[in-house]
């Protein structure tokens, strides 16, 4: 590696702004390394991958949003990944490991753009990609028209504005980093539409062992990672994924404490059951292992056996 690290993400202006989120404090805690962004098209981003990362992803088990990066830093290509853990599955490639979580944690919530929830009128068209977002809002709603939505935040806040919608459901954390939060109109309370798991975090990955990894690895948050540790490890329970609608939200209490809580919600909103706990900030994987265990034991495992034999 010598006195250069390779960052790769994704090549959208948001991920180029997560890059420098995480970059700026790391750069000048090692004033003496360069650090070097090399961009990485993914399947949600492009249709073709070079062959080499394609020999490689199919056996990432990753995501459209992370399997090219995770092929490129096991071959090499890179040293270090920066992700939005939110589409990082909960079980990384054989060889990698993240880091601590970077703190401080954007926002965790999602947001409605284009009207109020309440100010929405019987049927109209709410665009989201997100199976949980939809399940959260026809609980909430069951008359809205939710239509799918895809592409970085800025189309689709003018696919929102321009191609008939009513409303778009996006993250705040997305347009916090982009300057657009004067286009949300309403902020949706976590303990009711709870977020992804690891929303608004970002994932470093590195190789184990690797020169990136020694250099890195006194970098982060333990208390941020703590929170994303225990909603990532209830997801990894439920044998969940960026397509199943469970929503988690880890915080850290007034009184030191972890606390979780989360939801598994039917794709057509009609059956939710909540859990929550809490636990001590050194043991999360623990504290999600167990509010996933209450969830199942209120008919969480019977709502995702439906949606995956659908």
């Amino acid at each position: 590696m010598g006195d250069v690290v390779r960052i790769g993400s994704r090549a959208s202006k948001l991920a180029r702004r997560q890059v420098a989120e995480w970059l700026a404090p790391v750069a000048e805690q090692f004033p003496n390394v360069t650090f070097r962004r090399e961009v990485i098209l993914e399947g949600g981003d492009q249709d073709r991958v070079t062959p080499t990362l394609a020999e490689v992803a199919k056996t990432a088990g990753g995501s459209a949003f992370s399997t090219n990066q995770e092929a490129a830093l096991v071959t090499g290509q890179v040293d270090v990944i920066v992700h939005s853990l939110k589409d990082l599955p909960t079980s990384v490639h054989e060889g990698t490991v993240l880091l601590t979580t970077p703190g401080p944690r954007e926002d965790v919530r999602d947001v409605l753009c284009g009207s109020t929830l309440a100010g929405l009128p019987k049927g109209a068209r709410v665009g989201t990609g997100a199976p949980r977002r939809v399940a959260q809002l026809l609980a909430l709603r069951p008359d809205l028209r939710v239509e799918p939505i895809r592409g970085n935040v800025p189309g689709r806040l003018a696919k929102s504005a321009k191609g008939g919608l009513d409303a778009v459901v996006l993250a705040a954390a997305g347009l916090n980093r982009l300057d657009l939060m004067p286009a949300v109109r309403e902020v949706f309370d976590p303990t009711v539409f709870p977020p992804s798991p690891g929303q608004g975090a970002l994932g470093i990955q590195v190789r184990v062992d690797s020169p990136a990894a020694r250099l890195l690895a006194a970098t982060g948050d333990p208390l941020v990672d703590a929170c994303v540790k225990a909603e990532r490890a209830l997801l990894a329970e439920l044998h969940g994924g960026c397509s199943v609608p469970v929503g988690a939200w880890g915080r850290i209490g007034v009184d030191g404490l972890l606390y979780l809580s989360a939801t598994v919600t039917s794709l057509d909103g009609t059956k939710q059951v909540s859990a929550a706990g809490e636990g001590p900030v050194d043991a999360p994987e623990k504290l999600g292992a167990c509010v996933a265990a209450d969830l199942i034991g209120h008919g969480a495992a019977g709502i995702l056996a439906e949606i995956r034999k659908a």
